[in-house]
């Protein structure tokens, strides 16, 4: 019998603060661009300020009201939106049923945030992270992101974010190829001329069945990093 299937669209993007690259911070341009992708399921990286109060940068309000996207909120979070600037975005309808909050290691602070959801009937663990400029810092952060995910209940997984690594089956990230199978790439960095594949979206179980840079002129603007977005096949019904 064959495996019921499920396809959604997910996206990733750095929105680099919402400063663009006319050095600009233009957040309702952000907006535009999170509604241009369509997506099921975003992850968005550096959306809160990096110092002070950490404060959110996002109308997510009116992104709930217009867009049809809420956040996978987390615990403590004051006046940030999400963890160390690591924001997941759910369409409306979808459930979440879990959230993890993950401090990396490295030189930098840098987190990841997981939240096991379910989209009309197919369980989903969705990581949305940003990872550090040093590689032996990414060589840590993969490692801490796969004993995370061994811990825990087996899940088709999807890991989705700026993982700041153009390399794809060897240096820092080659570990993630115990749990994730080889994933296409698109360069996404910078946003005006995309030259380096530095967004990564990986799938554990499943189909990537399409990846491309969203290179609209408006997201060419918006950032320093294009958004990445994709289709996935994923199974029905099936925890692990």
């Amino acid at each position: 019998m064959t495996e019921p299937i499920r396809e959604i669209s997910v996206a990733s993007w750095n929105i680099h603060k919402g400063v663009g690259s006319d050095r600009r911070r233009d957040l309702h341009r952000t907006a535009a661009v999170i509604a241009e992708l369509k997506a099921d399921v975003i992850a968005l990286q550096e959306a809160d300020r990096r110092f002070g109060d950490r404060k959110g940068l996002l109308d997510l309000t009116a992104m709930r009201r217009d867009l049809g996207l809420r956040e996978v909120e987390v615990a403590g979070r004051g006046v940030s939106h999400g963890w160390h600037g690591n924001v997941v975005l759910v369409r409306e309808g979808i459930e979440i049923e879990e959230v993890h909050q993950m401090a990396l290691p490295g030189f930098e602070p840098r987190g990841a945030l997981m939240s096991d959801i379910v989209i009309d009937g197919a369980p989903l663990r969705v990581i949305g992270a940003h990872f550090g400029l040093l590689p032996r810092s990414r060589t840590r952060q993969t490692a801490a992101v796969l004993e995370k995910l061994a811990a825990l209940t087996d899940r088709p997984t999807l890991l989705m974010g700026d993982l700041n690594e153009w390399r794809v089956e060897t240096g820092p990230l080659a570990g993630f190829l115990r749990h994730f199978p080889p994933a296409p790439v698109v360069p996404s960095f910078p946003a005006r001329y995309p030259m380096l594949p530095l967004d990564r979206v990986m799938l554990s179980r499943g189909e990537i069945a399409a990846i491309e840079a969203h290179g609209s002129p408006l997201a060419r603007r918006a950032s320093d990093h294009l958004p990445i977005k994709a289709r996935l096949r994923l199974p029905v019904g099936v925890p692990g």
